[in-house]
């Protein structure tokens, strides 16, 4: 699960897209998935200023990190694009490995994505999707998944998931679960949920306008011990983003997070 915040005079709201600089949330992306990893960048356009950093430490559940990010900035038809992605790996990492190298791509290469880009994008997930589900076999084994969206948990798609032959259950001490597996209820891949899980992503533009000052993106490692608010507030007065991505990792470990941490933090002038 990731998750994106964003700070402005209003507080914390969700980000997508600019109207200078589209950004493809989808679920954010340098791309690594090293146990621990840093680093930061910044744009070269002169129309609006962005720079970024990000930081990742890998969890203490007893398997190797599961994480991906991407975050680059990319020219395409005189426009900069700002990519930013993290992609929580579940059971595996060969699935979140191919969304770094494709979905971005995928993405891009859809023929109606300066027309129509929320199509665009919709249309680049589910064909992933299917991809990755045809060819389970080649990508790794068994029950892989990464959510799309922010916080699409299987209690709140259960009448989606009851349609669809499945069920959404919640054991003591436990958190809810689709056919008793998986704690989200949209991802890519998992084959043996393939019905009643959904990979089609919430799209929503946001303006970057004066009032906006910077975008959080992290992954549950982050957001299972932290609220929205509290990272904004964290994140404030630290003007480095990297330094920022790092501060946020930092007190999540502090609050004894043992998943998989990954944080992007993106300024905006």
């Amino acid at each position: 699960m990731s998750r994106q915040s964003v700070a402005s005079e209003a507080g914390a709201s969700h980000f997508t897209t600019s109207s200078f600089h589209k950004f493809m949330c989808g679920a954010c992306l340098n791309s690594s998935s090293s146990p621990d990893s840093s680093g930061k960048g910044k744009s070269k356009s002169s129309i609006k200023k962005l720079s970024h950093g990000f930081h990742l430490v890998e969890g203490k559940c007893g398997h190797s990190m599961e994480d991906y990010h991407v975050s680059e900035y990319r020219k395409k038809k005189n426009h900069e694009l700002g990519l930013f992605a993290i992609f929580d790996g579940h059971l595996g990492n060969r699935v979140p490995s191919y969304l770094k190298d494709h979905l971005f791509n995928n993405i891009l290469d859809e023929p109606n994505f300066w027309k129509d880009p929320a199509t665009a994008i919709k249309n680049a997930y589910r064909s992933t999707n299917h991809f990755i589900l045809e060819n389970s076999m080649e990508l790794g084994p068994g029950g892989l998944a990464i959510q799309l969206t922010v916080d699409h948990e299987p209690h709140t798609e259960r009448k989606r998931i009851e349609k669809q032959g499945g069920f959404v259950i919640t054991l003591p001490g436990d958190v809810p679960r689709v056919n008793g597996q998986l704690a989200v209820a949209r991802a890519f891949g998992d084959q043996s949920l393939r019905a009643q899980l959904s990979s089609e992503p919430d799209v929503r533009y946001e303006p970057v306008d004066s009032a906006m000052d910077f975008v959080i993106l992290a992954s549950d490692g982050l957001w299972k011990v932290m609220k929205n608010q509290e990272a904004v507030d964290l994140v404030k007065p630290i003007k480095d983003p990297r330094a920022a991505a790092k501060r946020l990792t930092a007190e999540a470990l502090a609050r004894k997070s043992k998943d998989d941490i990954s944080c992007i933090v993106i300024r905006f002038g």
